[in-house]
């Protein structure tokens, strides 16, 4: 298939359940969709039993469609573009360090305590299994997903000094996710022996340092240009060139990409409203990116519904996977619990922020990118579908309770 083909086919889909969602359903978007999606993938599959042709061709598509790919390296810098363009910056330097906390020590904790969990889960299950493994799946699935959380909190109503953990939190720990999950994978393929500490230390400031400094650099730079104009159709192109050429360049440069554009974007969504765009512009590129936001999101999440074309359903492994939704939320409690604990007094945190922020950390379609990635030897097979039982769970179930749950806690107090 070619990819105009593949692309028709997805925006086709997309618009048919975006339609059935909002005339019918009415469910948050992004959830929906996702449930829609599988929805037909189940009737795919029923159909399929009747008649091979349609569950080959449907089969062919997913396969041809190389998800990690798709989301890491093309979707992921435009959506988390798009949303970094809205997070106002001075909500943000009030909650600095703990969302520093949550994004760092957090994911690395959060890493250790899943692997350690379903370690002694396969052992009870007596399926043999390394460790080194085990501590893959942590670090993949312990990030929470900038595009899913984003996306539900719209509709969650949640106390703003709530919501900038929250969001904060994702737009930042995917990147150092993606550090500590190449540092692991780098040690299951050659070795304990393989990574030194200092390595490691240099990866992570290529990743991260490397790419806040583009970020900064290339968000600097296009603001410049864009102030020295007023023409918002240029002025939309700059920031559409702006996502590719940082991505391009993170590649190149070998750090981090969605740390870079999640910098420019919120430098460019704080100091060019009040100093480089007219009202028109601002207008103009904030339609344009909510439009971009809107409509990845719709074919990101379609996919995700999809993607069980291409995974290996058995009872230990769907069993295995419900059992690693309370081993990632008890992780994330554990691992949320050190910063909240000091940060609580000092900056007057709403009540029961741990369990909202546990239950609001949502993961999507970068844990199932990352599966993906694992090689055959990693036990691939088994941990993308536990991942996908967590990330089906974790999008559904968690992301049409956090409204409820944030009222329910929350009530009768005045917290926004």
């Amino acid at each position: 298939m070619s990819i105009f083909t593949i692309i028709t086919i997805l925006i086709i889909l997309s618009a048919a359940f975006a339609f059935i969602n909002t005339k019918f359903l009415k469910l948050p978007f992004t959830i929906g969709l996702m449930i829609i999606a599988i929805a037909f993938t189940a009737g795919i599959t029923i159909i399929g039993s009747f008649n091979h042709y349609v569950l080959d061709e449907a089969k062919l598509l997913i396969e041809s469609i190389d998800f990690e790919t798709a989301l890491l390296d093309v979707m992921l810098s435009f959506l988390l573009f798009a949303g970094a363009l809205h997070t106002k910056l001075d909500a943000l330097k009030r909650q600095k360090a703990p969302i520093a906390a949550f994004a760092t020590m957090g994911v690395v904790i959060s890493t250790f305590l899943v692997g350690t969990i379903m370690y002694g889960v396969f052992i009870l299950f007596n399926h043999e299994i390394n460790y080194i493994y085990c501590l893959l799946f942590g670090a993949l699935i312990s990030p929470t997903d900038p595009i899913a959380v984003l996306g539900i909190l719209k509709d969650a109503n949640a106390p703003k000094k709530l919501e900038i953990k929250i969001v904060g939190e994702s737009l930042f720990n995917d990147g150092v996710g993606v550090v500590v999950f190449l540092v692991i994978f780098k040690i299951a393929q050659q070795g304990i022996g393989a990574i030194e500490p200092l390595d490691v230390g240099i990866l992570f400031l290529e990743e991260v340092v490397g790419g806040i400094a583009l970020g900064l650099i290339a968000g600097w730079l296009a603001f410049r240009v864009m102030k020295v104009i007023d023409h918002y159709e240029t002025e939309v192109i700059i920031t559409l060139a702006l996502v590719m050429g940082i991505s391009s360049l993170a590649h190149i440069l070998h750090v981090s990409g969605p740390l870079a554009v999640v910098v420019a974007g919120i430098l460019i969504g704080n100091m060019s409203p009040k100093i480089a765009w007219s009202d028109n512009t601002h207008n103009y590129v904030e339609k344009f990116w909510e439009l971009i936001d809107v409509l990845l999101n719709a074919v990101l999440f379609v996919l995700i519904g999809l993607e069980i074309f291409v995974i290996t359903i058995s009872w230990e492994y769907l069993i295995l996977g419900l059992l690693a939704i309370p081993a990632a939320l008890i992780a994330r409690y554990i691992a949320l619990s050190g910063p909240i604990a000091i940060f609580d007094k000092r900056l007057d945190f709403i009540p029961k922020t741990n369990l909202i922020m546990t239950w609001g950390g949502i993961r999507g379609g970068i844990s199932i990118a990352l599966a993906l990635s694992l090689e055959p030897q990693m036990e691939r097979e088994l941990f993308l579908t536990v991942t996908y039982v967590v990330v089906i769970f974790s999008i559904i179930a968690q992301g049409l309770t956090i409204g409820p749950l944030v009222k329910k806690v929350l009530s009768n107090k005045n917290l926004n």
